[in-house]
């Protein structure tokens, strides 16, 4: 007989609050209503806040000036970037210890397989396992985590919601559901609440009398399957019973590398909004090379007054790693965006994906998931983004490499100011504050 899979997900508590905290003591870390995205006034985004503020109806990717004013008395900090991803990383190793397979969900998340590992902790019960995991944590790090554990991923999701100690829970910070109890844990949450149950299943299933994950629990498979068809209607079924084979690698594989800017005022204006992208153009690039990687598809990415976002994208014939070669792309494809709607803009981003470590990446033509969130189909190698055209790819050379990559030498000794292209050096034509997202 096969043993239960032993799944746990670790979440960490309030994350980039508690690195906040951590990197300013006398500040943030005295601040019991915080609110990490941006300082007052800027046009950034709340990337967390802590539990006192979430009780005001602060929640993230509200905009700052919307979570002040629901929160005035809150303490308003920029997001600690390079802290948090240490952190994450000291985390990700004293998980390494307990488990031998860790695969990093998000920057503050991780999927624990166990399997295999009962004779190893003398076939205690998981949660006693996972309490130890969390004070290793905390010893290590200074950082709270949740752990959530399962016999499924699903579960492991569901059950860190319950773990979560937050105020008036009574919660712990660990909750395991036992083998064979799945189906009666799950029955407590409403269907919206499972991954990848949107708003419109979730509206659809409600015109079915079905809102809570107990009332499908009473609908056969078939029963669901005639109603949402043969994918959905299965996948359903398994899923309100905890059914999840889905498993834990040890890494998922990079889907892309981006970088978004935020203004401090809008910008209508083409000639800034380009010297804008050549200034994302040289960081995102920095990023792919100090990830080693190089990269097919360029998306550029926009947000104007109203909070509507448009993207557009291409897919070259050939990998690109340089901010020359990345802004040659991605001018096109801002350019498209431009001409179809000219409105001031709040936001503009670059992203980068299908790299030359992928599957398959050295194929000519390939579907591209869609990049910031949004599916777009992808532009075919060899056309142009900006009109109807033959494109002007940009191409590589070794020396162009070889130079590039003395450029980062020099960054990285010197800063990362040391060496910009000149139309970003002069501080008259700088737009102002930005907030990094």
């Amino acid at each position: 007989m096969t043993a239960p899979r032993r799944i746990l997900l670790v979440d960490a508590d309030a994350f980039f609050v508690a690195v906040a905290r951590q990197e300013d003591p006398e500040g943030a870390g005295r601040a019991t209503l915080l609110i990490v995205g941006g300082r007052p006034g800027s046009r950034g985004v709340v990337c967390s806040a802590s539990y006192e503020c979430r009780a005001y109806g602060v929640r993230s990717a509200m905009p700052i000036s919307r979570a002040l004013a629901l929160c005035p008395d809150a303490m308003c900090v920029p997001v600690p970037r390079g802290a948090c991803s240490a952190r994450s990383r000291e985390i990700q190793g004293v998980l390494a210890r307990f488990s031998p397979v860790v695969q990093a969900s998000s920057i503050d998340e991780w999927y624990c397989d166990l399997g295999g590992t009962e004779a190893l902790y003398q076939h205690e019960p998981l949660r006693v396992t996972a309490h130890r995991i969390r004070e290793a944590v905390f010893e290590a790090t200074g950082l709270n985590v949740s752990i959530g554990g399962g016999t499924s991923r699903l579960v492991a999701k569901m059950a860190v919601e319950v773990a979560k100690p937050k105020p008036g829970s009574g919660a712990d910070g660990v909750h395991c559901v036992d083998p064979g109890a799945e189906a009666q844990f799950l029955s407590r949450f409403a269907l919206a609440d499972l991954p990848m149950v949107g708003p419109r299943l979730a509206e659809k299933l409600a015109r079915m009398g079905l809102e809570r994950v107990h009332d499908a629990q009473g609908w056969s498979e078939e029963a669901l399957v005639s109603r949402l068809g043969d994918r959905a209607g299965r996948w359903l079924a398994q899923r309100v019973h905890g059914i999840d084979e889905s498993i834990v690698t040890p890494r998922d594989r990079q889907k892309q590398v981006s970088r978004e800017d935020t203004f401090a005022r809008d910008i209508n204006d083409d000639e800034v909004l380009e010297r804008e992208l050549l200034r994302l153009a040289v960081r995102v690039s920095a990023d792919l090379r100090r990830q080693a990687l190089r990269a097919r598809t360029v998306a550029v990415k926009v947000k104007d007054t109203a909070f509507r976002s448009r993207t557009a994208q291409r897919t070259l014939s050939s990998f690109i790693e340089s901010e020359k070669s990345v802004l040659k792309a991605a001018r096109p494809l801002l350019r498209q965006l431009r001409r179809k709607q000219k409105a001031p803009l709040r936001l503009l981003g670059i992203a980068l994906s299908h790299f030359d470590d992928e599957p398959g990446a050295g194929e000519r033509t390939a579907t591209q998931l869609g990049l910031f969130g949004a599916e777009l189909p992808p532009v075919a190698a060899g056309s142009s983004a900006d009109s109807g055209a033959p494109a002007q790819e940009p191409t590589e050379s070794p020396k162009d490499r070889a130079l590039t990559r003395a450029l980062d030498r020099i960054r990285d000794r010197y800063g990362s100011g040391a060496i910009l292209p000149a139309s970003l050096v002069d501080p008259a034509q700088d737009t102002g504050p930005r907030v990094e997202e």
